[in-house]
């Protein structure tokens, strides 16, 4: 098992993205500009500590002294930035950047420019300097310049901005090191906390760096989905495309559906109709712009779908490298849901096709596990993934039947292998509670498109609340408190005159919860938006709909079990024995995929001897 290991300390932020200069005339107008298209931004300072702004274009090289300085960072996680330079009239466009190192860019220099270095040095020193010229990168901003910056009064960030994440080892050792009881109280902006990533996750990122198609995997719990997000952020949006299986799966990271990128409907029929379909000016212009394609949930692709789409990319990018010459990476766990087929229909899996064999470079799979901290439950989850179940892990789990998982009458959630069981429990219960419902209608873009939204967010258009009802979380709203995608509580009441709903979760906070929003991308590059409170009924939930999440309390019923990997899913929603109730457990239940078997005893046979000459070179 690997340990966490942390990323080396950030660089001089380096900005790789396409620029605009714009000179403004004195009425406003824009007097000429000028695009740099493969561009690079550094921070550093010259002989005087002065902030420039060096901009290294393909033919040119440029500097800007930042002095009276506007930035607009409302499109951050667009990859999109503006650099108003007030005293020279000059604007810095940006856009297509990685949205991971735009933010650090835009905020250190917030920071940088708001922080003086030194005394001013005047008209006439500067005049009569003989200091050589020079051009230091800058450093990032460090803990204790934010402090010194909180302090002053100036706040050159946004309070949203200044929003933390679980500490970091680093915090934590200042934390407990602090005898004298001076601990900062302030929070530390998310982008100044180290970031902690495993030894897996680390060389996931570095292939993805090098242009690698890389498949990532890992059981439940692993990080899979964080480290995506890291993938994300990390490279230029413009010519990223973040898709899923599944509306929900995409919606979680941003993206669309597989089969919405790839313009061919449901890929049923032939690869020439296919081809045609994709040919069509709106696909073909995602196809021929693509360079780096996102697939989530991986596992859930059919075979022959995935097959299909390597032949459409060569045809309508008119390369016959794989997939076009597209960097793929893909991120899944065949050892959970697997692709939905009908009734006599023959399951392919994606990594049983040609198309993954001459496509994918480097399979990897993440072992450390984040979610559990249970030694026990984890071996037994990972005896379950792989399809076993030994008579001592059958009475393990039988014990937990008798445990009192409710808490300040939040109730355990029932995981559900089929969804009409979830609809009618849900209901039951609701129509039991006697106060008044309250209803909440979703604003949506479109509302002709609502049924769509319905599929592809995880939450719902019409959202029916008592008193008492017991929800469920569907968005990340403080990770320091446990608000978190998954978080189990109960309505306790509504806010006078705005009927906001007021919960009280299992973490011992009781809030008032504000509308979120959801953002799609639909067809033809369209976005679509829904505004929802961002709850949902949870009296039952689906172990379909579960994926991906953790719980805080829930309870399983797996009699009726019908698919592989689904009692292995259920199961790791939790995250410990304690906080599970498993009812009428049977082994039988317990089913892994003989070919995904296979496919992971093969490449973990293979990283085992890439480790091994690896340590044989060092």
């Amino acid at each position: 098992m690997n340990t966490p290991v942390k990323e080396p300390a950030l660089r001089a932020p380096i900005l790789g993205c396409t620029v605009i200069v714009e000179h403004i005339a004195p009425a406003g107008t824009v007097r000429k500009s000028v695009s740099y298209k493969h561009a690079k931004l550094i921070l550093g300072r010259n002989e005087f500590r002065d902030i420039i702004l060096r901009l290294e274009g393909p033919k040119e090289t440029l500097k800007f002294a930042i002095k009276e300085v506007q930035l607009h960072k409302r499109f951050m996680k667009e990859g999109k930035a503006t650099i108003f330079l007030k005293d020279v009239k000059i604007n810095l466009m940006l856009s297509n950047a990685p949205p991971n190192q735009l933010l650090v860019f835009m905020r250190t220099l917030a920071s940088k420019q708001a922080i003086p270095e030194g005394k001013a040095i005047t008209a006439r020193q500067r005049l009569l300097s003989t200091a050589p010229n020079t051009f230091d990168e800058i450093s990032p901003l460090t803990f204790k310049e934010y402090e010194s910056l909180r302090q002053s009064g100036k706040r050159p960030l946004k309070e949203k901005d200044q929003n933390t994440t679980n500490a970091s080892p680093l915090s934590s050792k200042r934390r407990k090191s602090d005898k004298g009881g001076s601990t900062p109280t302030s929070k530390v902006p998310r982008f100044l906390n180290p970031i902690v990533l495993s030894a897996d996750q680390k060389k996931v990122l570095e292939a993805v760096h090098k242009g690698h198609n890389v498949f990532f995997t890992g059981s439940a719990g692993t990080g899979k989905s964080f480290l995506l997000k890291r993938i994300v952020g990390a490279l230029a949006p413009d010519v990223t495309f973040v898709t899923a299986s599944t509306g929900v799966a995409a919606c979680q990271i941003g993206g669309t559906t597989l089969h919405a990128f790839a313009g061919i409907g449901n890929g049923d029929s032939s690869i020439e109709n296919c081809i045609s379909l994709a040919s069509k000016r709106v696909a073909a212009q995602q196809w021929r712009k693509c360079k780096h394609l996102i697939v989530d949930e991986i596992s859930m692709v059919d075979g022959i779908f995935f097959k299909k789409l390597e032949a459409v990319a060569r045809a309508v990018r008119g390369n016959d490298k794989p997939f076009g010459g597209i960097q793929l990476i893909l991120c899944g766990d065949f050892l959970q849901l697997p692709p939905v087929t009908k009734p006599g229909e023959k399951r392919v899996f994606c990594f049983q096709t040609s198309a993954w064999e001459k496509s994918i470079d480097l399979n990897m799979e993440l072992t450390f596990i984040r979610r559990q901290n249970d030694l026990e439950f984890i071996s037994i989850l990972q005896s379950i993934r792989l399809g076993r179940c030994t008579e001592d892990m059958v009475d393990r789990l039988k014990l937990t039947e008798t445990n009192v998982v409710e808490k300040d009458g939040i109730k355990a959630t029932r995981l559900c292998t089929h969804r009409e069981d979830v609809n009618h429990i849900n209901n039951e219960h609701l129509n039991k509670l006697t106060g008044k419902a309250e209803v909440f209608q979703s604003i949506d873009s479109d509302p002709g498109l609502s049924k769509m939204l319905d599929t592809q967010t995880p939450v719902v258009s019409k959202l029916i609340l008592k008193v008492g009802a017991q929800v469920m979380l569907m968005k990340n709203l403080d990770l320091n408190k446990g608000l978190v995608n998954g978080a189990r509580g109960v309505v306790t009441g509504f806010k006078a005159g705005e009927g906001y709903p007021i919960v009280r979760f299992v973490c011992g906070i009781t809030t008032e919860i504000n509308h979120e929003k959801w953002t799609v991308k639909g067809g033809g590059g369209i976005y679509l938006t829904r505004r929802q409170f961002p709850l949902k009924l949870a009296w039952a939930f689906s172990i379909h709909k579960s994926q991906g999440m953790t719980l805080d309390c829930a309870e399983m019923s797996l009699s009726r079990v019908f698919e592989c990997g689904q009692a292995y899913v259920a199961l790791s929603r939790a995250k410990n024995l304690n906080s599970i109730r498993v009812l009428d457990f049977n082994p039988t239940c317990v089913r892994a995929h003989p070919d995904v078997l296979k496919f992971y005893q093969e490449l973990r046979q293979l990283c085992h001897h890439e480790q091994k000459l690896i340590d044989e070179y060092v």
